[in-house]
């Protein structure tokens, strides 16, 4: 029998410092045991605690959901060290589990939640409803069901108690970030800060899919984008309904030949950073799960939740630091970052380090040569720039980056973490051209993206809203909340 989601914040508390604790005790254990032992049966010994330690970490995540699956489902997209090299293969499927398929929730439960929210029974609503989920996470499970119109859609209902769950969450994540610590070391109170302002959020459906139709709209008629519009009329506090995408999910793609995933891995590129500088707004939450290789050569994408809208003012920010980076300017690079509160420190951190730590994170997209991004690669400039352990600009990551650039650099790196899944291979400084310098495509989807651009009629967008940062959305196949 499914289990369902544990909603005391007691009892999810009590998951969370069980793994502390056990992993304690497994520490103390085995300190006791290696004594008297050969090298190499300590070295085992303490790489085989680390394992179960890790395990049960990723396991607990995957059973709680809310917040703590969703620090699971960061962790997952940069391939970080957190095992030894030769145990890697098996703690990546193990983490898969948090963004592909979540433990289940019967559907005798999600059915309620549905019938509730519609206040009818489930046949009024869909002609035909497979019981079958065809994707879980965090938040939600997905079915796939046919309107009485006979569109074909899928369904995302959000599981009984999660709102409850996701609160309790929230109360603990000063207890996330202390048992999370030795795994997550990027855990700050910064990140946390952000789920805390967001996951709430992220719990009406509804107006997740207001932003996922003005998205839609944004997108229509792309040449190689797609996002499948949500169904309005039949979309509720609990339950999204969306538009069926068919095609390959991102671990397939992962197997495909080199050419393919680097068209992918492109399209990927323009559409998690470029669309921030193009339309200044972006989708926070980059995921393999909310991305699909459609029949038709397009690639769909799938979560809107965390989309964030920027005032143009910051995304120009942020286009002028980076073109001063790439150009070698620090000076004008620590000025500008004094300026906007980025640095307050400014006895302490020089133009030397405040240049090398934003080329230490970004440097991949601003060297003008041909670039594969390996999951080392991500990885490894994500743990430099954030994790307390490196001794490398230790004045920098003491400062405090504004929230509306917390939203964007996050995105920044999840993208690369993506494109280090795939092995993507390209120079993708001449791509961010477009939008740093105004320069012409130098490649056939930029081309194709340009001439869209000049097509796309002004009026065939929706009506956006403003505000804050929007929320946690669908994704047919993979959904990530």
């Amino acid at each position: 029998m499914a289990k369902q989601v544990p909603t005391s914040r007691l009892a999810r508390g009590t998951k969370l410092g069980a793994v502390a604790a056990g992993s304690v005790v497994r520490k103390q254990r085995a300190r006791l045991s290696m004594r008297g032992r050969s090298e190499a049966v300590r070295a085992r010994m303490a790489e085989e605690s680390i394992l179960r330690s890790t395990e049960q970490l990723v396991m607990v995540l995957g059973t709680m959901k809310g917040v703590a699956m969703k620090l699971g489902q960061m962790m997952s997209v940069l391939d970080l060290d957190l095992v030894p090299p030769e145990h890697r293969e098996r703690f990546q499927k193990r983490l898969a589990v948090l963004r592909n398929a979540a433990p289940s929730v019967s559907f005798e439960s999600m059915r309620a939640v549905i019938e509730e929210d519609y206040g009818q029974p489930l046949e009024a609503v869909f002609a035909e409803f497979e019981p079958e989920a065809i994707a879980a996470a965090s938040i939600g499970q997905v079915y796939l069901a046919r309107l009485h119109d006979g569109r074909q859609v899928a369904v995302k209902v959000q599981y009984p108690g999660i709102d409850t769950a996701v609160r309790a969450d929230l109360k603990n994540l000063s207890m996330f970030r202390r048992v999370l610590q030795s795994a997550m070391p990027w855990v700050t109170p910064a990140v946390l800060d952000e789920l805390r302002l967001n996951m709430e959020s992220e719990l009406d459906y509804h107006i997740e899919a207001e932003t996922q139709r003005d998205i839609a709209a944004l997108y229509a008629g792309h040449p190689f984008i797609v996002v499948p519009a949500p169904v309005l009329e039949h979309s509720t506090q609990r339950v999204l309904v969306t538009e069926f995408l068919s095609g390959t999910a991102f671990e397939d793609i992962r197997h495909m030949p080199a050419a393919e995933r680097d068209r992918v891995g492109e399209i990927i590129y323009r559409f998690y950073v470029g669309s921030l500088f193009s339309f200044n707004e972006f989708c926070g939450d980059p995921h393999p799960g909310n991305v699909l290789l459609a029949d038709d050569g397009r690639v769909g994408f799938l979560d809107f939740g965390l989309f964030n809208r920027m005032d143009p003012e910051h995304v120009r920010f942020e286009a002028i630091c980076l073109c001063a980076a790439a150009e070698d300017r620090g000076a004008d690079l620590r000025d500008l970052m004094v300026a906007r509160g980025v640095i307050d420190s400014t006895d302490e951190i020089g133009v030397e380090e405040c240049l090398e730590y934003v080329l230490s994170a970004s440097e991949w997209c601003l060297v003008d040569q041909e670039l594969t991004i390996t999951p080392a690669l991500a990885s490894g400039a994500f743990l430099l720039a954030v994790d307390p352990r490196s001794s490398e600009f230790s004045g920098m990551k003491q400062q405090n980056l504004p929230p509306e650039h917390l939203f964007s650099r996050r995105a920044d790196f999840l993208t690369f973490g993506m494109l280090g899944q795939l092995e993507a291979t390209a120079n993708w400084h001449r791509i961010a051209r477009e939008w740093l310098y105004g320069e012409e495509p130098v490649t056939e989807l930029g081309t194709a993206h340009r001439d869209w651009l000049a097509q796309r009629r002004p009026n065939k967008r929706g009506k956006r809203r403003t505000g804050t940062p929007a929320r946690n959305t669908t994704s047919t196949q993979g959904f990530n909340s």
